[in-house]
């Protein structure tokens, strides 16, 4: 089996097709999304509707369900561009999105681990400073996940680790968005330092696992462009140089 994995597109159609178009000289026998797919001040719509057509096997991420709760209330600045710039027909896609997948092969896809949409899985936030989380962080994220492979997103850091029982956990990283800050679960920045899309590959031959991370160039000063024009110039620096 050859497994591709693409994350956190965060509306960046410029580096989803770009994504995708590298994948069809990669080759795969399945494609899978992991969440957080249209917030922030790209273009929401126009991955929606490429993302629909396409049907991945998709979960849904921490954004899908803040982005959903705009029509409740005022969001945050990403969140609610992605709201006020999707049809109802596209907010109903991502309602119906699991939060989790289990799939052929011993696979498992979550967005951050498989009991939360925020944890961060391989890593974990002292003050501001972000690292590697402990091996025993790791395996209590994975007590209940009895899959030789993991996938998870959610950081945007492309990352392999090994578990026990000969599990791993592989985040793929971003497609959409190499830096960016937040505040939970305390304040933090992510950077990856460049603007080249993510995604990884997975493939199983007798009986494991190999993987492949993809670092791939794309029209960044087109996303970056975009961001500044909709007021977001951290969004733009972000997308420029993948530092925060």
């Amino acid at each position: 089996m050859r497994l591709a994995v693409i994350s956190d597109i965060h509306g960046n159609i410029w580096a989803l097709e770009a994504a995708l178009k590298d994948l069809e000289e990669q080759g795969a026998d399945l494609v899978v999304n992991g969440g957080d797919i249209l917030s922030g001040p790209l273009e929401p719509c126009a991955t929606a509707d490429l993302l629909m057509d396409l049907a991945l096997p998709t979960i849904a991420g921490n954004h899908e369900r803040q982005l959903l709760a705009c029509e409740r209330h005022r969001g945050g600045a990403s969140d609610q561009h992605a709201f006020e710039h999707t049809t109802a027909r596209q907010r109903h896609w991502l309602a119906g999105l699991p939060g989790t997948l289990e799939l052929a092969d011993s696979v498992l896809l979550c967005h951050g681990t498989p009991t939360s949409d925020r944890d961060y899985f391989l890593e974990e936030v002292e003050g501001t400073r972000v690292r590697l989380a402990a091996q025993a962080q790791m395996e209590a994220h994975a007590a209940a996940a009895e899959r030789s492979l993991i996938l998870c997103g959610h950081s945007h850091v492309p990352r392999v680790c090994a578990l026990s029982r000969a599990r791993l956990v592989v985040n793929p990283g971003s497609v959409g968005l190499q830096a960016y800050d937040d505040d939970h679960p305390s304040p933090h920045t992510i950077e990856n330092g460049s603007p080249h899309l993510r995604y990884a590959i997975c493939e199983r031959r007798n009986g494991r696992w190999r993987v492949w991370q993809r670092c791939v160039e794309y029209d960044h000063t087109a996303a970056a462009a975009t961001a500044r024009r909709n007021g977001r110039p951290d969004w733009a620096h972000w997308l420029e140089t993948g530092r925060a």
